[in-house]
């Protein structure tokens, strides 16, 4: 593989695991804030755990992303090789 194309993708990948990384510090401070905002305002009713879950999990799916879980760069390069193998069966161009 070329060395431009290596340096290329190393630097997507980084950038992606950049952007993870200021998800989850933005998950942080933000819900840390709601918290203390309903905890002052009415701690009978914890309506910050809602936001607490639900960005929870695109957190977690944006570090699956990241991190090569399921959308990782394998699944990628399977696929894309499957798809030119029935292209190539098929007599596609």
């Amino acid at each position: 593989m070329d060395e431009n194309v290596r340096y290329e993708e190393a630097k997507k990948r980084v950038s992606e695991i950049r952007g993870f990384y200021l998800h989850l510090l933005a998950y942080l401070i933000i819900n840390a804030a709601l918290a203390v905002i309903n905890l002052l305002s009415s701690p009978q009713y914890l309506w910050f755990v809602w936001s607490l879950l639900a960005w929870g999990i695109g957190v977690a799916l944006h570090a699956l992303s990241a991190f090569g879980g399921l959308w990782g760069k394998a699944w990628e390069e399977r696929k894309i090789n499957e798809m030119i193998g029935k292209d190539r069966r098929s007599g596609g161009s």
